[in-house]
């Protein structure tokens, strides 16, 4: 079982930056994959960035590239989500989630349902 706790969404202007964390509970954070995942007002649920369980592979969608960065510490069991330049359509609930498929190919983690659990969100709003 893993618990995962986002934090650091907040009300923040065009342009600025915030970094998410999603702390995990249990011993063996080091053998999931992780993802965010975000959901904005009346739209489904998309994908933002993954990281395979050594870190040593990252994808992040086209919408967010050059602009986010997903990173982990498998030491404090945390994952991050650097967000720079943010836009008002970056606003939305951000999800992070843990996924038991092991691949070496972070690409591979884009799809939801690979996932096992998912936090609970922390909510990013950017105002124009």
């Amino acid at each position: 079982q893993v618990q995962l706790l986002e934090s650091g969404g907040e009300l923040v202007q065009a342009g600025g930056s915030l970094r998410l964390s999603c702390a995990a509970s249990g011993r063996t954070f080091s053998r999931y994959a992780m993802g965010w995942f975000r959901q904005a007002p009346g739209k489904r649920r998309e994908f933002v960035a993954t990281i395979t369980w050594s870190g040593g592979d990252t994808y992040h969608a086209d919408s967010v590239k050059g602009r986010f960065t997903i990173s982990r510490d498998n030491a404090k069991n945390t994952v991050y989500l650097q967000m720079n330049s943010l836009k008002p359509e970056d606003t939305a609930v951000y999800y992070c989630a843990a996924s038991s498929t092991y691949s070496s190919r972070s690409y591979v983690y884009v799809k939801d349902n690979l996932y096992d659990y998912w936090g609970q969100g922390t909510q990013v709003t950017v105002s124009s």
